[in-house]
């Protein structure tokens, strides 16, 4: 199981702690009240599915043998309503969020392993966490 701490430090700025010691900053920009010490949140779960499908796609070339020499996965997030997103198919009357996203290749890749690698990249983990159910529970603080 993963563990992430968040804990406030200034502002809107946050220390985040996780793995073996690990810490990164997270803030929100100037334009939203904050100092932009960090990625904000958005920006992190963007970067959290960009970097799965990176790996995901690298391991399976890896596994497979392929010549893939490098992913570049850009991204980007907006909220629309939910009546306005022909492609949504939700019958929720409030917003949706969309996520877009393209998946460059580089490596001398056949047509066909390009083509399987795409298809590789829409079944990464947190891809299939964001498009599936998610709970969000409470736990307790105290030591287990």
């Amino acid at each position: 199981m993963n563990e992430v701490v968040v804990t406030s430090l200034s502002n809107l700025r946050n220390e985040v702690s996780f793995g073996d010691g690990l810490t990164l900053i997270t803030d929100e920009p100037a334009s939203a009240g904050g100092e932009g010490a960090g990625p904000d949140p958005y920006a992190l779960l963007l970067a959290a599915l960009g970097s799965c499908v990176s790996m995901t796609v690298t391991l399976y070339a890896r596994r497979k043998g392929w010549p893939l020499e490098r992913v570049a996965v850009s991204l980007r997030q907006r909220r629309v309503h939910a009546k306005d997103c022909a492609l949504c198919g939700s019958t929720s009357e409030g917003y949706v969020h969309h996520i877009e996203r393209s998946v460059q290749l580089e490596g001398a890749l056949t047509e066909e392993q390009r083509a399987r690698l795409q298809e590789i990249a829409h079944k990464c983990p947190v891809h299939r966490t964001l498009t599936g159910e998610v709970f969000v529970t409470e736990f307790s603080d105290e030591p287990r």
